[in-house]
């Protein structure tokens, strides 16, 4: 057991450095004084305060959804309305937990999801139906003639209104939570939910006007209005908005991980797929007008091809996110600020569901299971986001401020590598092949048997052991390292692993930048 004073001064590991660019290349250099000419704007307080924007957004929200429960009641009566409501609601858990489970590598921030969500179903609905309205009324007044106005809103008017009502979302949450939109599966997911909610708006219209017809002409059943309604846009085609609007997320998503330097690809990425779904959209909407069998031609031929070629982009997005984990981690891990086998659990979505189980249960109450596997949960997205960053800096996507995001990423996991660097290794040994321990025993949890945590012993071998005193071969525990391993920062023993050590709860200030080596090894297995 090693002196805890003596830990407390233990430094952290050095940053590992991109081998495809220098230190000056990658944070920039810094303007001199007599040429800076950029000016701040002089801004109040008051507009600075996240708690003003955020309580503004809200209102403005609340403003709106109250202004399109007004219009939709009126439109549909109280009864329509509330049969509406109740239909409408069905598809809405289905959708948004299936965009909920292609974010799980890195779950975005339910802030972002919920205002994509109530964006969609308040502010872009309400936008859809004053301006398809309006442009609807003076089309066919300019015309005379109103059958060929309804055709032409609904083919023309309408994808155009309500895709830019719909994108508006997207572009908000690209410009204004750039880190919390870093690739192609945050835009499918923003624009998912934001489709979500718009269609939950218009299918209470729509199914309010139908059984409000219903009622008017006496239809019930199977063949009533409502029913044939509910069938084509809650059963046949739930997933259309989201659809339309996920090619417009695809196209922010492919933005955000170009390089900087490609300025016209990253403006013309989204307009492209802006264009896409109103073309889609409006090729949806002008089914009907291409004959009795139009539309089911349009659903058999376009919608369920795309459909699937959007849900396969998607889940390759999201391996490709997996495969991210398993390319990047493992400079971290030759670095000292993750153990050897956190690479392979972090990149394996069974095995990071295990680890926050296995926190959980080794926890002497529920209170702190739940607060352990919440560390874990974090420590593993914090992961995943460290590593796309790296990946982007590869890439050229990234800023100025890159090398001040990392150290930010590393401080969190530190923060939280107690509790979550024990679950990873468990995990990524149960996961492992058939035979891979060769007979070894399976580390024990959190240290040693009063609660503490100050008993870590890496073994070799298979990877990290954890537990009180030393394991056999070559292992290194904590306390003061007898010298420096070279490449490896300071308070490195000489081990075969080089295997850092490391001081739970002490948070000493970083090492300089980029003092340990690219690793390319391979994660282990």
């Amino acid at each position: 057991m090693s002196d805890p004073s003596v830990q407390h001064q233990q430094a952290r590991p050095a940053v590992p450095v991109l081998h495809e660019q220098r230190l000056d290349e990658v944070l920039g250099a810094a303007p001199e004084r007599g040429r800076a000419r950029y000016r701040p704007r002089r801004v109040g307080m008051v507009w600075r305060s996240k708690v003003f924007r955020a309580g503004a957004v809200i209102v403005a929200l609340v403003l709106c959804g109250l202004v399109i429960l007004a219009l939709v009641r009126e439109q549909t009566g109280p009864e329509g309305f509330l049969v509406g409501l109740g239909l409408a609601v069905l598809p809405v858990p289905l959708l948004m937990a299936a965009f909920r489970w292609l974010d799980r590598v890195e779950p975005g921030p339910w802030r972002n999801l919920i205002f994509s969500f109530a964006w969609g179903a308040c502010a872009a609905a309400l936008v859809a139906i004053i301006a398809n309205s309006f442009a609807t009324r003076w089309i066919a007044t300019a015309t005379a003639d109103p059958a060929s106005a309804d055709t032409l809103g609904a083919t023309v008017i309408a994808p155009v209104v309500e895709e830019s009502a719909k994108a508006a979302a997207v572009l908000l949450i690209f410009l204004f939570r750039r880190r919390e939109f870093s690739g192609v599966v945050d835009g499918v997911v923003v624009a998912g939910f934001t489709a979500t909610g718009f269609a939950f708006t218009e299918n209470i219209l729509y199914l309010g006007n139908a059984f409000g017809e219903d009622q008017l002409s006496g239809s019930s059943g199977f063949a009533s209005v409502t029913a044939g309604t509910f069938f084509v846009r809650i059963v046949m085609s739930p997933f259309a908005h989201p659809l339309f609007t996920v090619l417009t997320g695809l196209g922010f998503g492919f933005a955000a991980v170009s390089a900087r330097r490609h300025r016209a690809r990253r403006i013309a990425l989204p307009l492209l797929g802006l264009l896409l779904a109103m073309g889609l959209h409006a090729l949806w909407n002008g089914s009907s007008s291409f004959g009795p069998y139009g539309f089911y031609a349009v659903y058999g031929i376009v919608m369920v091809p795309a459909f699937g070629l959007v849900t396969w982009l998607a889940i390759w997005s999201r391996q490709r996110e997996l495969r991210t984990l398993a390319a990047e981690l493992p400079a971290y891990a030759a670095a000292g600020w993750l153990t050897p086998a956190e690479p392979s659990a972090l990149s394996s979505m069974r095995a990071r569901g295990m680890a926050r189980d296995l926190a959980r249960h080794w926890q002497p109450d529920r209170t702190r299971g739940r607060a352990a596997a919440r560390a874990v949960a974090e420590y593993e997205s914090f992961a995943t986001s460290l590593a796309g960053l790296r990946r982007r800096a590869r890439h050229g996507a990234v800023g100025p401020d890159f090398g001040a995001r990392e150290r930010e990423l590393l401080h969190h996991l530190w923060q939280r590598r107690e509790v979550a660097a024990p679950a990873l290794a468990h995990a990524a040994l149960l996961t492992a092949r058939p035979g891979a321990h060769h007979g070894r025993p399976l580390p024990t949890p959190y240290g040693t048997a009063d609660g503490h945590a100050n008993g870590y012993a890496y073994g070799t071998g298979y990877g990290p052991g954890y537990g009180p005193g030393h394991t056999p071969g070559n292992a290194q525990t904590h306390g003061p390292a007898p010298g420096p391993a070279p490449g490896y920062g300071p308070g490195y023993g000489h081990t075969q692993e080089h295997t850092p050590g490391y001081a739970p709860g002490a948070y000493p200030p970083p090492q300089p930048y980029g003092s340990a080596p690219h690793s390319h090894r391979r994660p282990p297995s």
